[in-house]
């Protein structure tokens, strides 16, 4: 799977409930800044998107402009998602225009040598528009 492939497949795993951690490099030095939380190292990441994942619901996640480089072994992407979900804890609907990006890097599965992408980092963040412009 290309790195672009496996952005795609993180966001479609996302719309269908999926666990999102093992996209992540179990390192201690992975990171996932999201709209709402920073996750530092992999066992806090794999945490806050297990509780993600047991709290939400109805996940839309819409790319509009995703580029994907790759590049000896390593990639980044950005892209615009607009991204919407209820926090069935309190029963909450958001929907948010975010900017996207990150670095992804190629392992090879250990027994099989078959790739696969994680991400080394993750940031979303809400577009803002200033209320002046």
């Amino acid at each position: 799977m290309s790195a672009r492939a496996t952005v795609e497949d993180y966001y479609e795993a996302l719309r269908r409930g999926e666990p999102l951690y093992p996209y992540f490099a179990e390192e201690p030095d992975a990171v996932k800044f999201g709209v709402g939380e920073t996750l530092a190292g992999y066992d806090a990441i794999a945490e806050g998107l297990r509780e993600q994942t047991r709290t939400t619901t109805d996940w839309v996640v819409e790319s509009d402009a995703l580029r994907v480089v790759e590049r000896d072994g390593h990639a980044t992407f950005s892209d615009s998602v607009r991204m919407a979900w209820t926090d069935t804890d309190a029963e909450t609907d958001y929907d948010f225009d975010t900017r996207w990006s990150g670095t992804l890097e190629r392992r090879v599965t250990a027994g099989d040598d078959a790739e696969e992408w994680v991400f080394l980092g993750m940031h979303v963040s809400v577009a803002y528009e200033r209320e002046d412009e």
